[in-house]
């Protein structure tokens, strides 16, 4: 078992203080781009995958609540991206933060295997949705602004483009996706995509919730999804 886990208290406290100047939305150089160039190791990959496994769970499905969000499936660039930003100091997550440092999971090449393996693991079939059914006048309202606003970045079905480190958001929880939208909106995400800010700057509250209640409901292709809701990943047996 992986238990590089508590040397936490120290670096929290560091990185609670770690400097709040505006960072580029993709600097060149660094870690991210790094890890991106390396071979990934599975086994290694599933190992330091057991320290996110506490809140993220050993399925990469995070909680329909919000708190954490859904991992699996999702584009290495993207979560490598984020893992490097956390870990330079370029956005904001005391609760993440002493996890993701090297001593606690490794370098460069840490960031690699765990980011290749957590993609590569099958959707919860049953994210957390908005409340608002297909059908509905703010069901069609939310598709509408979707169309309008997220379709260029995000795809048509929230497939995200990889290469550009725009996120898949289809399958992803409604309230984790609410909190992420309403930060950026409101200027407190750090390592936002300033074309995104501008973008939804203007979003009502209102036009958020319909929105992002369209996003949650994006169908996930099959071949995505984990067979049922009750799937456990054999890897942590």
């Amino acid at each position: 078992m992986n238990v590089r886990l508590f040397s936490a208290t120290a670096v929290a406290i560091a990185g609670m203080a770690l400097s709040t100047h505006s960072h580029a939305w993709l600097e060149a150089g660094g870690e991210r781009e790094e890890a991106l160039t390396l071979t990934p190791n599975h086994e290694n990959g599933i190992e330091v995958y057991e320290v996110c496994a506490g809140c993220h769970l050993t399925e990469g499905w995070g909680k329909p609540d919000g708190t954490f969000p859904q991992l699996a499936g999702q584009h290495p660039e993207v979560l490598v991206k984020q893992l490097a930003d956390i870990r330079e100091g370029n956005r904001d997550n005391p609760t993440m933060y002493p996890f993701a440092l090297p001593s606690s999971i490794g370098g460069a090449q840490a960031l690699a295997d765990v980011v290749h393996y957590t993609a590569k693991l099958p959707m919860n079939p049953e994210n957390g949705k908005g409340e608002w059914a297909k059908g509905t006048p703010e069901f069609e309202q939310g598709k509408k602004l979707y169309a309008d606003n997220c379709v260029e970045c995000h795809g048509e079905n929230g497939e995200g483009k990889a290469d550009k480190f725009y996120p898949l958001i289809q399958g992803q929880h409604y309230k984790y996706m609410m909190r992420q939208f309403e930060w950026i909106r409101d200027g407190k995400r750090r390592n936002a995509n300033p074309d995104m800010v501008k973008q939804i700057k203007s979003f009502s509250d209102k036009e958020m919730q319909m929105v992002i209640n369209y996003v949650s409901r994006i169908p996930v292709p099959k071949e995505k999804l984990a067979p049922s809701k009750d799937w456990l990943n054999p890897d942590f047996d």
